[in-house]
């Protein structure tokens, strides 16, 4: 018995009468689980389960997923327009009409004043892909900025930039099915039982049907790394030194697969030659990992008949992302282990539709993983748009980490922030706080009118949320999944899409373009810019009732493959939805070991380790390292307002060291105030021997908290910002205070 007590309550489960199931896909993270909605008789949501016929989550659902249906009258929700002259007075209540032609006005305005590109736009990740095309159209078809990015730039850019760099294309190689067959299986700042539980699961599973090493290179002792065969607490930031040391060791012992690097790559004497300067013994030094250790993991990886690698925000969000990850890829290659089952570089996308905005949102180039910079990509697109090619950029504009610096500089006067909340969400808050203040125009479109960002903007425009919309996600896997359209939007918000396509109607004196009006039209229309020879982002294949009948399919999936599956079954396209279709798409990219780059090889990149982190010093002695709990997302503007999401993680906290409390005389539970050279925050301390004792570690979701400390220095490649390598201290604080401000704090 609990506590003592004779006589346990007994656990009872509310009757839940459902009438109808509604299929949708979770809009949280990445992993991309299909999700059923229950509709009682009177069209009311009653409750929500994992869908048991889908392939990637098979009917479990995380925390988040579980309580998801709870979203749609959610406090603080947006339920009109809202406008003010200045960010200081209070907003008036207003109507679509009036607030889209004044947004509309004041964009143009700015343009004429200062230019086209004074004016910038801040997606997401978490719009559905039809939205994100759609607003990439009218970026950048109508109105014309370059500077138009998404807040995917803080989780996933360093992902995008080494696939690039390394294999010619976006796009994550590898697949979930690899866990069924890889026999070892290395994680690099990633933890999944908290990131991403529902792939940890399917990872757990593969681990329970057949055994084989995992090995977690993480500072902190996560519950992945608990759960490991071997721990690695490397260094932060260090991560190129451990795999240029481990690759050393593979050269040296003969170890790499001569025949793979032969057929399908490019660049190996100049590997070779740089990993030369990292021998164990002098690694261990830079990297915190001892040279036997370094020699194991390597020949373990190696000598395994296939091995994967999977990396998250610990790889990521540094200085260093964009080159942990070629080198990630470096070693796969070298290793055959690119295209293989159970051999890839997969790296877990953060958001749920960040491969979406990847895909299809225009922010880093066009359409379809085109580019900006080839000029036969621009022709492409504008002729299929109908307008002049002349009127896009030939190379991209700011990225969303370089905006805000040219607010400061006065080059961007104006800004449209989609589903993104920068106040929470950036490094370095001072700065960004500060170059709030200076923008001329704000407009804000968000589910929710308490959004931190709101308090700074003009015109508010308030947005439909996960099912009141239809549309697709593309997962971590390339697996592109639906979400019918459940409810009417809540009071007067309106789908993303719908505010995009009333936009576009007020830039026709600058070109007419076509915009479908419902999701389905995008989408068609996405289909057809897929289409052509040697492309792997192919979905021509995939229709709304296709891709539900799957329950999902991976890209690429072609009208071709689609009609083999047709004819397979035997069926049109009028599907049994009672039944789980095998339309699979390709599992894995590069399977016949062709790469998207000039010569169809992949790139071997050398990365030379430059030590850029802000260390511990005499002044600040702790790193402070950040990242997400099992219960919250993101800046919490969702989860935060779910009961039981918020009653099991309420309030900011810090995870701090046994010992290194005792010498400062901090207690458990206590509140500390924490110092960077940007500013401070107060946290309630946990004390734990997960981190070392020169480490912090404080969840990232909970505002004017850990985003108060970082430092944000950019990968030059990415422009991604290091939010895990920033040094700090740890003071006391009057705790009536402290207690007062997380109090405040709680109440959202």
């Amino acid at each position: 018995m609990i506590f003592g007590r004779t006589n346990r309550k007994p656990i009872s489960i509310p009757s839940k009468e459902v009438k109808e199931w509604k299929y949708t896909t979770c809009n949280y993270c990445s992993t991309g689980c299909a999700i059923e909605i229950g509709l009682n008789d009177k069209g009311k949501i009653v409750t929500s389960r994992g869908h048991a016929g889908a392939d990637v989550n098979r009917g479990k659902l995380c925390i988040k997923g579980l309580l998801e249906h709870e979203l749609f009258d959610s406090p603080g929700r947006g339920t009109m327009p809202l406008m003010r002259e200045k960010a200081h007075l209070p907003f008036q209540p207003s109507n679509w009409d009036a607030a889209l032609n004044k947004t509309a006005a004041k964009i143009k305005e700015i343009q004429d004043k200062y230019g086209r590109d004074s004016f910038a736009i801040v997606s997401t990740g978490q719009l559905l892909t039809e939205e994100f095309y759609t607003l990439g159209k009218l970026v950048r078809g109508q109105i014309g900025s370059n500077n138009y990015d998404g807040n995917t730039t803080l989780c996933m850019a360093s992902a995008v930039s080494g696939y690039k760099r390394s294999f010619g294309s976006d796009g994550p190689p590898g697949c979930y099915d690899d866990f069924e067959h890889t026999h070892c299986f290395m994680a690099f700042g990633s933890n999944l039982p908290e990131q991403h539980p529902i792939i940890y699961w399917r990872l757990k599973e593969a681990l329970e049907k057949r055994k084989f090493p995992l090995i977690v290179v993480d500072p902190r002792v996560t519950m992945l790394a608990q759960f490991s065969d071997i721990h690695l607490p490397i260094t932060p930031g260090t991560d190129t030194v451990l795999i240029n040391a481990m690759m050393h060791v593979i050269f040296k012992e003969g170890l790499e697969d001569k025949d793979y690097i032969a057929q399908h790559t490019q660049g190996i004497d100049a590997l070779r030659a740089l990993v030369a300067d990292y021998d164990p013994v002098t690694a261990q030094h830079v990297c915190g990992i001892d040279e036997d250790r370094i020699r194991t993991v390597a020949r373990i990886y190696a000598k395994a008949p296939t091995a994967m690698s999977i990396w998250t925000m610990g790889i990521n969000q540094s200085t260093h992302g964009s080159d942990g990850v070629v080198d990630i890829n470096n070693l796969n290659l070298i290793t055959g282990n690119i295209g293989i089952p159970g051999g890839t570089s997969l790296s877990i996308t953060g958001q749920c539709n960040a491969m979406g905005t990847r895909e299809w949102s225009s922010c880093s180039g066009l359409p379809g993983y085109r580019a900006l910079e080839k000029e036969k990509d621009r022709k492409v697109v504008a002729d299929f748009w109908g307008i002049d090619e002349s009127f896009f950029p030939t190379k991209r504009g700011l990225a969303q980490t370089d905006i805000f610096p040219a607010i400061e500089t006065g080059e961007i006067k104006g800004l449209w922030l989609i589903a993104t909340n920068p106040m929470t969400s950036m490094a370095n808050q001072p700065r960004i706080r500060k170059a709030m203040e200076n923008l001329e125009f704000l407009v804000v479109q968000d589910v929710y009118e308490d959004v931190e960002t709101n308090q700074y903007a003009h015109v508010f425009l308030p947005a439909a949320v996960w099912a009141e919309k239809e549309g697709c996600h593309t997962n971590t896997e390339r697996r592109v999944n639906l979400t019918r359209n459940v409810l009417p939007a809540y009071a007067d918000s309106k789908p993303d899409l719908w505010i995009f396509n009333q936009m576009a109607k007020r830039f026709t004196d600058r070109n007419t373009i076509h915009f479908p009006e419902t999701a389905e039209g995008a989408f068609e229309e996405m289909k057809i810019l897929s289409k052509g020879e040697g492309r792997t982002l192919d979905i021509s294949g995939m229709s709304y009732d296709r891709i539900e009948a799957a329950r999902g399919i991976q890209w690429p999936y072609s009208e071709a493959q689609a009609q083999a599956d047709t004819e397979k079954i035997g069926q049109s396209n009028a599907f049994d939805m009672k039944l789980r279709l095998p339309f699979d798409g390709d599992r894995r990219l590069y399977t016949d070991g062709v790469f998207q780059t000039p010569t169809g090889r992949a790139n071997l990149i050398p990365v030379r380790f430059v030590n850029n982190n802000e260390c511990p010093d005499t002044e600040y002695p702790f790193w402070l390292n950040s990242g997400r709990v099992v219960e919250h997302f993101h800046t919490r503007t969702r989860t935060g307002k779910i009961g039981n999401c918020n009653k099991f993680s309420p309030t900011p906290y810090m995870e701090m060291n046994p010992d290194a409390a005792e010498k400062l005389g901090i207690e458990h539970q206590s509140y500390v105030r924490v110092v960077s050279r940007r500013g401070d925050a107060v946290v309630m301390v946990q004390l734990t021997q997960r981190v070392g004792s020169d480490m912090l570690f404080i969840p990232f979701h909970f505002h004017d908290c850990v985003n108060r400390l970082t430092l944000g220095l950019l990968d030059p490649h990415s422009r991604q910002p290091a939010f895990k390598q920033n040094a700090a201290r740890v003071e006391k604080v009057d705790q009536a205070e402290a207690a007062r401000l997380n109090l405040e704090r709680r109440a959202f």
